[in-house]
């Protein structure tokens, strides 16, 4: 459970949603799981903003139906070969990180809550006046080039190569491009997309109470907001598809909140490794970094591995 508020005494003293809010903010409940799961399994978190999320004209099918995402992969060609391609190019044009995502491969549909998808992005330009949600699944970005400037509904995450940011489904975030040495700026990288369960830190066993990751060095963000008036486009993907609405303000106006369904970030560079000391080579699953079970105990949906140098 975590809790951050940027005004003091914004967050709710005693309840989640009192008849009146501090500072006159509306109460919301953002679900990342069905009411009824174990406790276990919970996931949701109260945000309490300035303006409600529901504030926003009707969606509409996007207007760049260039964007190459899929999220149904039941039709798809197969193949039993290894495949390896380039790095994908820098675009030319201004592209944002939204306009920027290609899907390489994957499994399963986002429809059946089933499977994931491995997508590639690459972009020139940041999100201006717009943010993105993704009701399909939870997203593990790997920055690769450049460092990213992360807007989400708890506060901003910065995350650069070497860190991995987690957002979950149904939060809305817009990502803009953190000055650096190359001109123009320019990031690429790798995203995750699961579309059941969450990123979880696997079981250690036999390794004891401690190595691999450790829950204290995966960060969430601080309360921040924006009280801006403006002319805004909320862009939705649902099973593959994806939607765009305006509105007349910043999504990002939520001045305290508390949960457990949170965005985070995590630095690679404090894995604890475990090796062979003596003989032949372990299995490759004592590198998993954060793992996303599946309904059989031991299988996973998708890891994500770490090898160190």
């Amino acid at each position: 459970e975590h809790a951050s508020e940027a005004l003091p005494g914004a967050l709710p003293q005693g309840q989640n949603n009192p008849r009146i809010c501090p500072y006159g903010l509306y109460a919301e409940q953002l679900s990342g799981a069905a009411f009824t799961v174990p406790r276990s399994k919970q996931r949701r978190s109260w945000l309490y903003r300035i303006r409600p999320s529901v504030t926003h004209e009707p969606f509409h099918p996007a207007p760049f139906p260039d964007v190459q995402m899929t999220a149904d992969f039941s039709t798809s060609v197969v193949t039993p070969n290894q495949l390896r391609w380039r790095p994908f190019p820098i675009p030319t044009e201004p592209v944002d990180f939204l306009r920027g995502i290609t899907t390489l491969c994957g499994a399963g549909s986002s429809a059946r809550k089933d499977g994931f998808a491995i997508h590639v992005y690459a972009a020139n330009a940041s999100m201006t006046d717009s943010c993105f949600a993704n009701a399909d699944g939870e997203m593990l970005i790997v920055p690769q080039q450049g460092s990213l400037r992360i807007l989400t509904e708890f506060g901003i995450i910065e995350v650069e190569p070497t860190e991995v940011c987690v957002i979950g489904r149904g939060m809305r975030f817009s990502v803009q491009l953190v000055d650096d040495a190359s001109d123009p700026p320019a990031v690429r990288g790798y995203i995750l997309e699961v579309f059941s369960g969450h990123f979880e830190l696997p079981e250690l066993g036999p390794i004891g109470a401690n190595g691999l990751a450790a829950p204290r060095d995966f960060l969430t963000p601080q309360a921040w907001y924006e009280d801006r008036e403006c002319s805004y486009t909320v862009h939705h993907k649902l099973e593959g598809q994806l939607f765009s609405a305006s509105q007349g303000f910043s999504p990002f106006n939520c001045v305290a909140w508390h949960g457990n369904f949170t965005p985070y970030k995590y630095d690679l560079k404090k894995f604890c490794p475990v090796g062979a000391l003596a003989f032949d080579h372990l299995d490759p699953s004592i590198f998993t970094v954060l793992s996303v079970p599946s309904a059989i105990p031991g299988v996973p949906v998708a890891d994500f591995v770490l090898f160190p140098p």
